[in-house]
């Protein structure tokens, strides 16, 4: 693991795999930090030079301002791939990480080879919505809403089978600093990337859990939709984080998708 400043803040990252194999970089969800690509990765890195880190405000990561927008994560994850030297991957934004990877080809054309949308949307929820959450968590904490988002998350034969995979899941949920996850909120409730995903031109893979309670399948099929020539592809067996559920087709699916915009 290393740490590195990008676009003022220091960000906690992963570059690991083969030096000169094609890059993937991986975004994460929103209360999560870098080790829910952990499977994808160890089956990735054989072939692939893989990077992962935490946003601002999760895992390691310095948290900054109280308010960030869209464009201050992908400025971000910007800043990280130029440092590494990394222009020219396939990037993989899960959930508010897709809204930062769409956010980072309007901006950042350049670093992209290839593109994967996995359980996110161009836009994500309403006003509404995320207003209930933020007023959740001021009121009681992370702990007050981990239990609904946990079943949003992952299948019930996840939670009832893998007890404690479950908890421990939980416990990295809980304990993203709740300045850093309010901040998303406020980043994601304002973003609405739908009037700028028909001008995505790179090789696009739209996936989602078939049992995906926040980003649900017709939601992603939407954005799909809206990417020209985007490729649009159910996991089985998964929820929110299919990476987690099933790294295996996970991990498939975007080793193909990177190949093939590759090669």
């Amino acid at each position: 693991m290393g740490f590195l400043r990008a676009n003022g803040g220091v960000v906690h990252y992963r570059d690991e795999g083969r030096r000169d194999g094609a890059a993937i970089a991986f975004v994460n969800a929103l209360g999560s930090d870098l080790r829910i690509w952990d499977e994808v990765a160890a089956r990735l890195a054989p072939t692939f030079r893989v990077i992962r880190y935490d946003k601002r405000g999760h895992g390691l990561s310095e948290a900054g301002p109280d308010r960030y927008d869209m464009a201050d994560y992908a400025d971000d994850l910007a800043g990280l791939l130029d440092a590494l030297g990394a222009a020219r991957a396939t990037i993989v934004g899960l959930s508010i990480g897709g809204l930062i990877a769409q956010e980072l080809y309007r901006r950042r054309p350049d670093l992209f080879a290839a593109l994967v949308l996995s359980d996110t949307a161009a836009r994500i929820g309403d006003d509404a919505s995320w207003d209930a959450r933020i007023a959740a968590i001021e009121a009681g904490g992370l702990e007050a809403i981990a239990d609904g988002v946990l079943e949003r998350w992952f299948t019930a034969d996840f939670r009832s089978g893998r007890a404690d995979d479950l908890t421990g899941w939980r416990t990295m949920l809980v304990r993203t600093p709740r300045q850093g996850y309010l901040a998303a909120c406020g980043a994601l409730k304002r973003a609405d990337l739908r009037p700028f995903a028909g001008g995505i031109s790179v090789p696009t893979l739209c996936l989602v859990g078939d049992q995906d309670g926040s980003t649900p399948v017709a939601l992603v099929r939407e954005t799909a939709a809206l990417v020209k020539g985007a490729r649009f592809e159910i996991v089985a067996g998964a929820g929110h984080i299919p990476g987690i559920e099933q790294p295996g087709t996970t991990a498939d699916l975007v080793g193909e998708h990177a190949r093939s915009a590759t090669s």
